[in-house]
């Protein structure tokens, strides 16, 4: 007989607020086996890379570049501060990176986050 535990994890509806989701997880050897499956899935040279939180002038643009020739897949930014406003997140024009952009109302400056995911 295999034993099942489980897992409870929040997830966040943007009407509803917080609620809570249950979802069963197999045995510990059936969880290993599946996280093994999910990391067999990832693009080669996979790498998640993380501009971490300055403070910026309004509008300036803090751009991400994924090392040595990967190229991004994906990412975004996050805008910090009181009435900070993400303005812009999108990739580079060649590929190669991430870019993000905010303001803050009733601030010179804003705090900008970039992230981004990266592959051979």
């Amino acid at each position: 007989m295999q034993v099942k535990k489980l897992l409870t994890l929040p997830v966040t509806l943007l009407a509803a607020g917080a609620c809570v989701a249950t979802v069963a997880v197999a045995s510990t050897s059936t969880a290993s086996a599946a996280t093994e499956t999910r990391k067999s899935a990832l693009p080669p040279g996979y790498q998640l890379v993380t501009l971490p939180n300055a403070n910026v002038p309004n509008f300036q643009r803090r751009t991400l570049y994924c090392p040595g020739s990967k190229r991004v897949l994906g990412g975004g930014a996050e805008a910090r501060g009181n009435g900070a406003i993400l303005v812009g997140s999108f990739p580079t024009d060649d590929g190669r990176g991430w870019i993000g952009i905010g303001r803050q109302i009733g601030y010179n400056d804003v705090g900008i986050s970039v992230f981004a995911i990266c592959a051979d």
